[in-house]
């Protein structure tokens, strides 16, 4: 895979430069500056910019140039969000709220905690990654790829930043389209029964969170406000059946076991790109709605179906464990580990200590980085050999040394490796889940055994021993543009695993508020 031309890349880097002056002038913080809708709407706006400008396939370079300057400056603006983030501060900040439909009361209100900033921060960093990753790979239709992740980059951080509840589903469901665009459109063989199985899947569930919505609204006297839904008082009954209502909405978004298959589709016939984004952020938008909505509006259905909850989180890590070690499709296989992971997060969210809720938030952005690295890695080899089967490689490392150790680093923050990002969250469930239960604590420690074995068995296939065939005997390793993208991504899992406390400081007062509102009856 080419990198960028020669003058593409200055033109790019001197665009980056000016932002850069331009953000780092702004960081003395002005409160004026709505920095959360720039978030939001600056991606948006270059998506429909690409597609304005740049269409046709004669203009791919400009589709291009534009898509990362883009993504570079929504990355920028919301390093002032995490620059002027007050850690001891209570409540959400950088809050805006604007009149939107007068009539049934919704505002465009947008606001973030140590809770959501943290994934402002992981999305707008992806978003950059994936347009470098398919700079050169995207041949076809490149603007409307391009532009569809900018706009998908906007939407996600909407429903990470509304505090009205209608705009979240708004925007929670709006981030189905451009998803969807993706894998129908530039997906494997067959992209369109993965695309149909991954938007049927989440519609249920989205019709019984609107009617959640509704009942909300008029239980309230006539607010979409979330933090009016707060102060509720709910019957238990009417909790629970609230939370049935949330748990098919996000349930299938994390996904939980046994709402998963959807996944492995959708990431076997995704692009790098779209398996990229829909491991690292979109999976979270699933287990961000049970924290903002389920555990703080519904503590008492939340502690009731406690058990329910961490039976089918501890299903997720073992027994979808044992499934990713007999998957021979790479893509299949972290795929499958992403479910496991991902019940990790849903096991602390429900364990009800601050250890266990901050482990989930860490497992989260850990997984974010993880997850998308192993993706773009297994692109890499697909770009050059146009296969996933594991039993197709052998020998990579003697081809790819460069390569072979970024994939080896990946592999093991996979396993959850001390040092790097992947144990951290991990360590923090694993002890949160022993005070909580000693038998709980033993099956979700397994993810250990699990991790290792399946992710190592794949390592050993793929990178070592001899040369497997003339194809990997062929192989050429990583170009500029690669190591950039895997470079970024290792020191972001290297950094979160031995200091860890830049993401952990900004969610403690969060945490802290929310076990003290969750600690309170309901009713």
């Amino acid at each position: 895979m080419a990198a960028p031309a020669g003058s593409a890349l200055w033109w790019l880097v001197a665009a980056a430069v000016v932002v850069a002056a331009w953000v780092v002038g702004a960081l003395g913080f002005s409160p004026e500056i709505p920095w959360l809708s720039l978030t939001v709407w600056v991606p948006i706006a270059g998506g429909v910019l690409v597609l304005g400008l740049a269409s046709s396939e004669a203009r791919a370079p400009l589709a291009r140039r534009i898509s990362l300057a883009t993504a570079i400056l929504g990355f920028l603006i919301s390093v002032p969000l995490y620059s002027g983030f007050d850690v001891s501060a209570h409540g959400m900040q950088f809050t805006e709220i604007h009149s939107w439909v007068d009539r049934f009361h919704m505002q465009y209100a947008l606001g973030v905690d140590g809770i959501s900033l943290i994934f402002v921060l992981l999305n707008s960093f992806v978003t950059i990654l994936v347009v470098i990753a398919g700079w050169e790979v995207i041949t076809t239709r490149v603007a409307q790829y391009l532009a569809a992740f900018l706009i998908m980059s906007g939407l996600m951080n909407g429903v990470f930043a509304a505090l009205d509840a209608i705009l979240f589903y708004v925007f929670f469901e709006a981030t189905l389209i451009p998803m969807y665009i993706v894998i129908g459109v530039w997906g494997g063989q067959n992209r369109v029964y993965a695309a149909f199985k991954f938007f049927l899947y989440t519609l249920l569930g989205s019709l019984l969170l609107l009617v959640a919505l509704v009942w909300l609204y008029n239980a309230s006297g006539g607010s979409f406000s979330i933090a009016d839904f707060h102060t509720l008082p709910i019957s238990l009954e009417t909790q629970k059946l609230l939370f049935l209502a949330f748990f098919a909405a996000f349930s299938v978004k994390v996904p939980m076991w046994p709402v998963h298959t959807w996944l492995p589709d959708a990431h076997v016939e995704a692009p790098t790109g779209g398996s990229a984004v829909l491991a690292a952020i979109m999976l979270k938008l699933g287990a961000y709605g049970f924290i903002r909505f389920a555990l703080p509006i519904l503590p008492d259905a939340s502690h009731a179906f406690a058990p329910f909850m961490v039976t089918l989180s501890l299903v997720a890590v073992v027994y979808v464990g044992l499934v990713a070690m007999v998957q021979t499709d790479m893509k299949k296989l972290v795929a499958y580990s992403s479910i496991s992971h991902m019940g990790f997060v849903t096991l602390g969210f429900f364990i009800f200590s601050a250890a266990g809720l901050e482990g989930a938030l860490v497992q989260m952005i850990s997984h974010g980085f993880v997850s998308a690295a192993m993706f773009l890695s297994i692109g890499v080899l697909y770009d050059r050999m146009h296969t996933r089967a594991i039993a197709d490689y052998g020998g990579v490392a003697n081809r790819m040394p460069v390569f072979a150790a970024f994939m080896v680093l990946f592999a093991m923050a996979n396993c959850g490796l001390p040092g790097t990002s992947g144990f951290v969250g991990e360590f923090m469930v694993i002890v949160a889940a022993i005070k909580y239960d000693f038998w709980i604590g033993l099956l979700a420690a397994t993810t250990l055994i699990w991790g290792a074995a399946y992710t190592l068995w794949m390592v050993k296939r793929v990178l070592f021993g001899e040369v497997a065939n003339a194809q990997v005997a062929g192989l050429v390793d990583v170009d500029r543009r690669e190591i950039a993208v895997l470079g970024l991504l290792a020191l972001t899992v290297l950094a979160a695993g031995i200091f860890p406390a830049f993401i952990t400081q900004v969610m403690h007062v969060s945490i802290d508020d929310l076990l003290r509102h969750m600690a309170h009856s309901k009713y």
